[in-house]
């Protein structure tokens, strides 16, 4: 039989379960206060044990002198906090009220810990910034409503705190919500409000303040309270990315993880990213049971109406819903460690529940953000923030941060320290389509003298070859027939007593550049290691045919001038487009032309055609018999010119 007091602790909690949460992230200068404020509210909506007023209390006299309570100290906990009167940690603070659950991050005001109020506002639903009524609008206030507006909080309560100490006038709190409404209206913020309050006397915080007749607004509690923030939430575009794969057994594959924005059901359809495999949803498990619909920001099971290949890192969207998927992106970030920025360092990357590396491979600006002006810059120090081009070592599936702030976010983590060095926010900007002409490939040749002096010099190991070494450089279109030919010629040159080997695309990439994505410099560095990897062939005496499609001119003479001019002969192997997509075995051109795969050359990527190839293939006309032959006999004629 169930007693009254367990009846009323079922009910007590079911109410409790129901509550909308809303996270609450303050903001503002140093001695604004931020601190003052919240144990204020903490207090006055009776959110604070009688163990913990007692403990503030005692300390207000020990550490502020006389009979008035100091409401900061129910948030700053540090010790050094209290000695300097300044709030260092993000400090966070639960309450509830009748209507709704809060979780209140108090942030630190000063500059040097930027980052820190970054971290503290990352989540919040409702940015709450602090201005004294006697200072007015300063630059820590406008750094924290950037930040706040960058990182996309959708609703800001501009609290003009400290109004009992101008004496209530209405021409100092118009003058700064003014001020402030000039400077917001370069950012982006949807939803801006401002309230006169004394946060260390009550005013408008919980009750409405008989000292302030002239403003007719809600106090900062019904705020709160009332903000509409559901419609905040994307319900359009479901994000599903795969947390876990569970198999209790062989009858059971599910696929865990959070429901980041959309909605699904059973029987919906899904494309799983970046397989591009289909299949309908079957169930949804949670840990009470079957569901008939997931939602942010729930985290739960589904199975699948089929076995696809799905792992963790993996998302699921709706099929015609798709993120953007590319190997390059641009983004704003926070840069939060004291080591600063390197350009050289491969960082790790943490996006939704999947793990790569990228390269910072452009700083296009750094920010400043009291002006809002873009400064050149080579590096960002601790607490800068700037604009960034990634390059990652793999595709990965997001959303602009403006979009979709759960798969428009990432963290970078230094490799050897592990610690987070920045927060980034994905902005709304496509990659680049095409490799500029003038693209430089990295580290370009100079002249290099012999490391070795003992040993089998260069000259006496291509002495023993039959015949001297070269590079047969194979260029041209994806499906032009580069490969065949490769390894025709790989066969005849062995036939005719050369050493020889074949270099191509599909072997360094599953070694030497397994980390090297299909970016513009993923693209220029292969190209580089490929002629640096042919060099030393040539240097032992082997001949190599490499076949890379090595699109822009500029990368090609660049190979040139890595391998000896001497020894490099550039084949082109041409082929009409239609012939290549016929002849396209990994249906690369149609998966391009469905926004599947980016920067192929000849659909969004630019092929620039060799001008004065030593050897034109025509595979249009050509078998790759005759293609063979035709290089063949242009090297046998070229011996016959050298022969003396």
């Amino acid at each position: 039989m169930t007693t009254a007091p367990q009846t009323a602790m079922t009910t007590f909690l079911q109410q409790e379960a129901g509550k909308e949460l809303i996270r609450i992230s303050t903001a503002g200068s140093v001695d604004d206060g931020k601190s003052t404020l919240i144990g204020r509210l903490l207090h006055d909506t009776a959110n604070i044990h009688e163990d913990t007023w007692e403990q503030v209390t005692r300390d207000s006299a020990t550490h502020r002198g006389g009979d008035q309570i100091d409401f900061a100290l129910l948030t700053d906990g540090l010790k050094s906090e209290r000695e300097q009167g300044i709030t260092i940690d993000v400090a966070y603070r639960y309450f509830a009220t009748a209507r709704r659950k809060f979780i209140l991050a108090d942030t630190p005001g000063h500059e040097q810990y930027t980052r820190n109020m970054a971290t503290g506002a990352s989540t919040a639903n409702i940015a709450v910034v602090l201005v004294d009524a006697r200072k007015g609008l300063r630059p820590q206030s406008k750094r924290h409503a950037f930040i706040a507006s960058l990182l996309g909080i959708p609703h800001m309560i501009v609290a003009v705190n400290k109004m009992d100490l101008v004496d209530w006038d209405e021409a100092v709190f118009n003058e700064i919500c003014k001020e402030f409404t000039d400077y917001a209206a370069r950012l982006s913020i949807k939803d801006l409000r401002f309230i006169p309050m004394s946060a260390l006397l009550g005013d408008n915080v919980v009750q409405p303040s008989e000292n302030t007749p002239w403003y007719q607004g809600e106090t900062l509690l019904h705020m709160l309270e009332h903000l509409y923030v559901a419609g905040d939430r994307n319900l359009v575009d479901l994000r599903f990315p795969v947390q876990y794969v569970i198999r209790p057994n062989q009858d059971f594959r599910g696929y865990a993880g959070p429901v980041l924005s959309g909605m699904v059901r059973p029987g919906g359809e899904v494309r799983v990213l970046p397989s591009n495999q289909i299949a309908y949803v079957q169930k949804i498990h949670s840990f009470d049971g079957p569901l008939e619909e997931a939602f942010p920001p729930m985290s739960v099971t589904l199975t699948l109406d089929r076995e696809v290949d799905v792992s963790r890192g993996d998302m699921l969207v709706h099929t015609h819903n798709l993120p953007r998927r590319a190997n390059q992106f641009e983004a704003m970030c926070v840069w939060m460690d004291d080591m600063p920025l390197d350009r050289e360092t491969r960082y790790l990357l943490k996006h939704t529940c999947s793990e790569g590396s990228v390269m910072v491979s452009d700083l296009r600006y750094r920010l400043n953000v009291e002006s809002l002006k873009r400064e050149s810059a080579e590096s960002l120090a601790v607490n800068e923030i700037g604009r960034l081009v990634l390059h990652s070592d793999r595709e990965i599936c997001f959303d602009s941060y403006e979009k979709n702030r759960e798969t428009g976010h990432f963290v970078l983590i230094h490799p050897l320290t592990h610690r987070t060095v920045a927060a980034g926010m994905i902005i709304n900007r496509e990659p680049e389509a095409k490799l500029p002409a003038t693209m430089p490939v990295t580290r370009a040749a100079e002249p290099r003298p012999a490391l070795r002096r003992g040993g089998v010099p260069v000259a006496e190991k291509q002495a023993r070859a039959a015949l001297a070494p070269i590079t047969l450089w194979l260029t041209g279109l994806v499906g032009s027939g580069k490969q065949k030919v490769a390894l025709g010629l790989e066969r005849a040159l062995f036939d005719a007593g050369r050493w020889v080997t074949v270099l191509d695309g599909k072997t360094l990439r599953r070694g030497l550049s397994r980390e090297l994505g299909f970016t513009n410099a993923g693209v220029a560095e292969n190209l580089r290691r490929a002629a640096e990897t042919a060099r030393l062939f040539n240097d032992t005496g082997v001949t190599v045919v490499a076949a890379f499609v090595s699109p822009l001119q500029p990368l090609r003479a660049q190979v040139q001038q890595i391998v000896g001019p001497e020894r490099f002969i550039e084949v082109h192997v041409d082929a009409g487009l239609a012939s290549c997509e016929a002849r396209d075995e990994e249906q690369l051109y149609q998966g391009a032309r469905r926004g599947w795969v980016t920067n192929l050359a000849g659909i969004d990527q630019v092929y620039e055609p060799p001008t004065s190839p030593a050897v034109h293939l025509d595979m249009d006309r050509l078998t790759t018999r005759e293609a063979v032959q035709t290089v063949l006999t242009y090297l046998h004629n070229l011996d016959t010119e050298k022969t003396p």
